[in-house]
């Protein structure tokens, strides 16, 4: 079912990113409709923390309150899945529009289209991880660092990068051991070893091969047989480590946006408002950058929604100026 009338902005997503493109655009009298297939990264958390006023608020809350918010401003919310969006050939502002396809059936068309689709994290494949992730098992400390703060604390490496993340763990713990894990011994650089010493990490070699819970709570990780020290426990109650970053971007491929390659996943080529390569196209929060807090993707969704309310408004003006 092709609808005719249409829409100004479309925003795929509803998380902190799309809700705040939708308040902007809603408070500008822009018809504007969030597609939501309701997968927010932060689902596992049951809190979220660094965002003045909010800190402390469950995702779960913190996204009603946004569609309460953006419902005010006559924005309508769906909750269904784009699977498909082109560009359509009439200039209808900003360089063209959309049709966008949704798979309970319906097909829109709006002048402007908001990515908001945030990214995935894959976790390594450890029996026991994923089950744990956003409650003992943590990526960010800024996010968990202050309520698991003097927690014998352990850093699961995935690569080099992991020396950092156990570099930062010492600001909340003094009781830090790095488990290299997928990183051999001699991938450590002469300053690694300097700083993980002057912090005080322990770096544990071989491979972790599985956590251990007990009474629901993490309790310590399990060296693989093979390992060094093999099949010895760590006791352990907090586990950091770095998820591979797989970006929603599948609909920015669609529309030939192109793409930065970085150690994080593909993420649009975007200039400081959010507009992709692709006139009319616009990407916001985890979905424009791997490193999007909840506090900078309403922001960057911000940004974007003004300026694509101004985009429409010049368009529009240059369109029926005489």
């Amino acid at each position: 079912m092709t609808e005719n009338t249409g829409y100004e902005v479309v925003v795929v997503g509803g998380g902190a990113a799309g809700l705040s493109a939708a308040l902007v655009l809603g408070r500008s009298r822009r018809r504007t409709l969030v597609v939501d297939a309701g997968e927010p990264r932060n689902a596992p958390s049951a809190h979220m923390q660094g965002y003045l006023s909010r800190d402390g608020m469950s995702p779960a809350e913190f996204l009603a309150v946004g569609r309460r918010e953006i419902a005010r401003y006559g924005v309508e919310l769906v909750r269904d899945r784009v699977v498909d969006a082109t560009r359509e050939d009439a200039d209808r502002g900003g360089g063209g529009g959309f049709s966008v396809v949704l798979a309970g059936g319906r097909t829109v068309r709006t002048r402007q289209l908001v990515v908001a689709t945030g990214l995935e994290d894959e976790l390594p494949p450890v029996p026991g991880l994923a089950e744990r992730f956003g409650r003992d098992v943590l990526h960010c400390p800024y996010c968990h660092g202050w309520e698991s703060r003097d927690l014998p604390t352990g850093v699961l490496a995935t690569s080099v990068l992991s020396v950092h993340q156990a570099l930062m763990v010492t600001q909340w713990s003094k009781d830090v051991r790095l488990f290299l894990h997928e990183v051999g011994e001699s991938e450590l650089t002469d300053q690694d070893l300097r700083r993980l010493a002057a912090a005080g990490v322990t770096v544990v070699p071989g491979e972790v091969a599985d956590v251990v819970v007990t009474d629901d709570r993490l309790t310590g990780v399990r060296l693989a047989g093979g390992a060094p020290g093999g099949g010895s426990f760590h006791a352990r109650e907090v586990l950091y480590t770095a998820p591979r970053a797989v970006p929603r971007n599948d609909l920015l491929v669609r529309l030939g946006a192109e793409l930065r390659e970085t150690p994080f996943g593909s993420y649009p080529v975007i200039d400081e408002r959010g507009l992709t390569s692709v006139p009319g196209l616009w990407a916001a929060g985890n979905a424009s950058g791997f490193a999007e807090q909840v506090v900078n993707a309403a922001s960057r969704g911000y940004r974007a929604g003004a300026a694509i309310n101004a985009e429409l408004l010049m368009a529009d003006l240059d369109e029926s100026a005489p």
